[in-house]
């Protein structure tokens, strides 16, 4: 091989690994990176990168290549109704997709079971339709908090965590907790 054709592959190498180098710094520093490709669901994986189907929000799902805004909604709004994706066929069928299209997003969605009855799973509720006694459950609410919130939401419903804190004044020590047990 003359040395100007083995100079010109080896820049081409250095400038491939340039750019992978690059990719990888970009995935392990932006935790919302939009994976562009399947190798970079493969750097994803490599680097342990993992989504939980179950507990996915949509920025979650939008990282995965090809998914669209309304099939990430799709899936979070399934799995925060209680519906489990136990496999990369469930996704599927959600999407109503071919599960071979979806295949390489196995690399880095995993799929855990989260009971509903054990006491280590929050339970979540949503404080627009949420009874007095549903909230109660929450740690910090008591009655009186629980029947501002259900009196409160009568004027409008609360949009997400903050408007609600702003609408009954709540203490941020009491949102902290608030943030884990309520979804909108």
């Amino acid at each position: 091989m003359p040395f100007l054709e083995w100079l010109a592959t080896a820049q081409t190498r250095l400038g491939a690994m340039a750019a992978a180098q690059a990719i990888r710094a970009k995935i392990q520093n932006d935790p919302y990176y939009r994976f562009q490709s399947i190798s970079e669901l493969e750097i994803a994986a490599s680097l342990g990168i993992t989504i939980d189907a179950n507990q996915a929000s949509v920025d979650d799902w939008l990282r995965l290549p090809g998914l669209s805004i309304h099939q990430a909604r799709a899936l979070v709004e399934l799995t925060q109704s209680g519906v489990q994706l136990h496999s990369l066929e469930d996704v599927s069928a959600v999407l109503n997709l071919p599960a071979a299209r979806i295949k390489p997003w196995e690399r880095v969605l995993r799929f855990c079971y989260y009971d509903p009855a054990s006491c280590l799973t929050i339970q979540t509720v949503n404080p627009n339709t949420a009874t007095v006694e549903m909230l109660m459950t929450i740690p910090g609410v008591d009655l009186y908090l629980a029947r501002a919130i259900v009196a409160n939401r009568a004027t409008s419903p609360y949009r997400n965590l903050i408007h609600l804190q702003r609408r009954l004044a709540l203490p941020a020590e009491l949102v902290s907790t608030l943030m884990y047990y309520l979804r909108f």
